[in-house]
Order: C-alpha cells, then structure tokens, then sequence
C-alpha cells in the first residue's frame, strides 16, 4: 500500500504542474493582443482560477484512487494513511469560492475601470464593490448558518438482546437478533416507529461548499441542460450549414462591402455610446445599446471569418481551403462523438437518477468494467464525463447569449479574447465546476463510494436543512433533462435551417 500512496503522491504533483502549464498554455494561445505585456493582475487570476477549476475536476477520480489505496488492507486505520482527501476537498472548494465572489469580481471591475483614471482610483473603486459585496455575503451567509445550518439525518434506532456465546448461531428471517425477546435489529423488518431524526450542526467550510452549490446548481441546469444538446448538435448543423464551394470573386466584393458598411455603422455606434459613457449618462438604456452592440460586433466577426472561409486568398488558397473541408469535417465526426456521449448522459441520468430504485448502474458498471481492463482506463474514461460536462456549461452559456438579452456575451476566441471575457468564463467554469463534481459524484455513486467528495456532497449537502428537498425530490436532474430535450427539440426543428438575413451578413448562395 505504501508503495501506491507514494505512486499516487507522485502523480497528483505532476498532474498539478501539466494543470498549470496547460493554463498558462491557453492564456498565452487565447489572449487579445491589446492585453500583451500588461493586464498582470487579471492574468494570474486567470490561470489560478483554471488551475484550480481542472484540478478540483481531477480530484475525483483522484479521490477514487485513493479509496483504492487502502481497499484490501488488513488493519484497522489504513485509510487514515493515504492522502487527506476531505481536507483536500474543502480547501480547494473554499479557494474556489473566495475567486468567484471576490478576486475575479475585483479583477473584473479593476481591468474594465475608466483608463483615463489613476491606478490608485481604480484600486479604490474595484475594492469598494467587492468590500460591499463581501460585507452583504458574510452577513447572508452568517445569517443562515446561524439559523439553519444543521443536518437532519433520519436513521433507525435498532437493538438486540444479549444471551451467552453460544456453540452454534441460529439466525433466519423470523430470528434476525440474539434471543428470543422481541427486538428491532433488522432495518429491513424495523417499524417506521423506529426512525429517528438526529440533527447536528455542520461545520461553516462545509456550509459555504453546500451554497455554492446550490448557486452552481443553478447555472449548471440551465446552461449545461441547454449545453449537453447544443454542444454535439451546434457542431454537426455547423457541418451542414459549411460553405459548399468557393464563392466568385463579384460575390466577395459585394459581400465585402456590405461588411465594411456595417463595420462603419457599429463604428459610430460605439463612438457614441463613450461620448455617453464620458458625460456620466451610464443609464439601462444604455447597458442594453451596449449589449446589442457588442452582439453586432461578434456576428459581424463570426461574418468576416465566414467570408474569409468562402474566398481564400494568396498563394496558398486551395490549402486554405483543403483546411477549411478537412475542419469541417472534423467538426461532423466530433458532433456524432459528443451526440453519443450526450445521449449516454441524459439516459444514465434517466436510469440511475430518476427511476426509484435504478434500473442499471449502466456507467458506473462500464468504468468498473474499464477499470478490470486497465487500472487507469475507467478513471480517465470517468475523468472525460466530467470534463464533457463542463465543456456543455460553456457552449449552453455562449448559445443563451447570442439568444437571449439579459446575458452578457463573453466569447471565447483563439488569438482574440479580452481578459474581461476570461475572467468571466472562468469565473463560470469555476462556479459550475463544484456543482459539476457534485452532479457526478451522484451520478456515479456507484462507482465513486465510499470517497470524500461522496460524505461532504452525499450524505451532508442532501441532508442540510432547507437544501435537502432540492435534491429529495431531483429538482436540479429533472430540469437538467427537460432542458437538454426542449433543446434537442430546438436543433431539430429550427437548427438545421440555414440562417435568414436579419441586419447582418449572410453567404450569398
């Protein structure tokens, strides 16, 4: 055993620095050019926040292994030799919560400050919303904790009589205790008189990972619910709206410049609203001119790249466009993958989650399965379903932003987002990250008993007062399906059709 602990010691730190290297990779890959060599600040708190996002998602198969450490030990209190897990756990979950609520909030509000104001102003400004917002937590969460932050955990009282060692036990389904006095040992045959309700109260970590919990619940439902359709689907209608051939040139100097007029007409637009900005008139109407533009603004981009696609230019256009094909193509064979894997997701939350008792264990027996194969294979496989999940929270997040007015678009671009927008997502990410490992601690309970994440997400979270009927009653799991089939439902009926012109550029046929 020891030799494994040190194995898994070993790889939990080189996990930890690929994390690190990977996040440091996609903030240097995804990075606006404005924000080169400046913007440090926001910087660092980009790749800690994902750093801390990957690996508390990698925690739990993490969490799994450790469980096995000490599975065949042969002396009591092996298992308090492995790595501490629940300690792990809360320490990561409370560093997770201190970024989403206070340091990226901060980070945010001190990268979009007036630049034309001192670096000491704009400290005083950032601190003065995040000193109000952490005075409003503390007391909501003082509050609550206070009045009801207990567990009420319903347990049955059984006893059983005492009698001298006897030669030889008769015990059957009519005799499940010592003696032949009448008692309630068995959980099975016990009186519903016999249930119990002891309360205790949890401790405070604990109570502030169970509300951001429920926040992340929130989000996770709506946008992952959304996301697990939309991800797979929004890749394979990408295929079928591609660009069937190269357009002529006449079709790309007419398209190029309704573009370049409606480049000019946004231009002028946002010249406006700072002029608005500058003389203090920062009203609603304002955020929501501010809001349509900057929509404007990423379809006229998403445009641009469409033109580009159509017409490839230089000495290397039918490279250009062999690429083009190839990655659509691509796009096609990742969207039939990830439909897979979305239908093998909302089934399993089907029949393992919803139906009382489970019909199959179905994933949880497939990584048991994997794991006989190759020690490793069914965590990586577990790890995957996981990651896929929080790859669904940021594609339902982008899909009800473009939709929808009341969300900010905050995209995602390679070589072209802002740290606004990083701090936002990752924020998200970050968020939905615990609700994500709570969500699959769940649902693969089966699989992952008997671990840490299980006693804090498991057994405490679902007992807590006032929490517990959310995950009594599958609240979060139902709405996560219905959302997932209300937007396959959108896909299939609208998604497939090429888009209507509506003040934007669109391919000429």
């Amino acid at each position: 055993m020891g030799d494994f602990n040190l194995a898994l010691v070993i790889v939990a730190i080189v996990v930890c620095v690929i994390v690190f290297i990977s996040s440091i990779y996609l903030l240097v890959n995804y990075q606006h050019p404005d924000d080169a060599n400046q913007a440090y600040f926001p910087k660092f708190v980009v790749v800690f926040g994902l750093s801390i996002a990957m690996i508390s998602i990698l925690m739990l198969p993490a969490d799994v292994a450790n469980r096995h450490a000490c599975r065949h030990a042969i002396y009591n209190g092996a298992c308090n030799l492995t790595l501490p897990m629940k300690n792990l756990w809360l320490a990561v979950y409370i560093v997770d919560a201190i970024l989403v609520f206070f340091v990226i909030p901060f980070a945010m509000f001190f990268y979009e400050g007036d630049q034309d104001k001192s670096l000491g102003k704009r400290i005083k400004s950032s601190l003065l919303w995040v000193v109000s917002t952490a005075v409003v937590c503390a007391l909501v969460l003082g509050i609550l904790y206070g009045v009801i932050g207990k567990v009420d955990f319903t347990v049955r009282h059984l006893a059983s009589g005492t009698t001298s060692f006897p030669t030889s036990w008769q015990f059957s389904n009519n005799q499940p205790c010592i003696g032949n006095t009448a008692r309630q040992c068995s959980a099975f045959t016990a009186s519903v008189a016999s249930e119990k309700t002891w309360t205790m109260r949890t401790t405070f970590p604990e109570y502030v990972v169970a509300l951001a919990t429920i926040v992340g619940s929130v989000l996770f439902t709506i946008f992952g619910g959304v996301g697990i359709a939309c991800l797979p689907l929004g890749l394979i209608t990408a295929f079928i709206r591609r660009p069937k051939a190269v357009i002529t040139r006449s079709q790309y100097i007419k398209e190029a410049t309704e573009l370049g007029k409606k480049a000019r007409e946004l231009k002028k637009a946002a010249d406006g609203l700072h002029q608005e900005e500058r003389s203090g008139a920062k009203g609603r109407k304002w955020r929501k001119n501010v809001k349509a533009v900057e929509k404007e603004l990423l379809q006229l981009e998403e445009d641009v790249n469409l033109l580009e696609e159509a017409y490839p230019q230089g000495e290397k256009a039918e490279t250009a466009w062999a690429f083009t094909v190839l990655g659509y193509l691509a796009k096609f064979i990742l969207g039939i993958i990830g439909l897979i894997v979305s239908i093998a997701w909302v089934a399993h939350i089907i029949i393992y989650l919803l139906v009382d008792p489970p019909l199959s264990p179905f994933l949880n027996e497939v990584f048991i399965k994997l794991d006989d194969v190759w020690g490793l294979l069914g965590t990586a496989a577990f790890a995957f379903f996981c990651f896929y999940l929080l790859l669904a929270v940021i594609a339902g997040a982008m899909m009800l932003g473009l939709k929808l007015v009341f969300i900010t678009i905050h995209p995602m671009k390679w070589g072209a987002t802002l740290m606004n927008s990083f701090l936002f997502n990752v924020g998200l990410i970050l968020l939905c990250s615990i609700s994500v490992i709570q969500f699959c601690a769940t649902a693969f309970g089966y699989y992952a008993q008997a671990t840490a994440a299980q006693e804090i997400f498991g057994h405490t979270l679902q007992s807590l007062r006032g929490i517990k009927y959310l995950y009594k009653y599958n609240v979060f799991q139902i709405g996560f399906v219905i959302l997932a089939g209300l937007t396959f439902l959108y896909y299939i009926t609208f998604g497939w059709r090429r888009k209507k012109p509506s003040a934007r550029f669109q391919l000429s046929s």
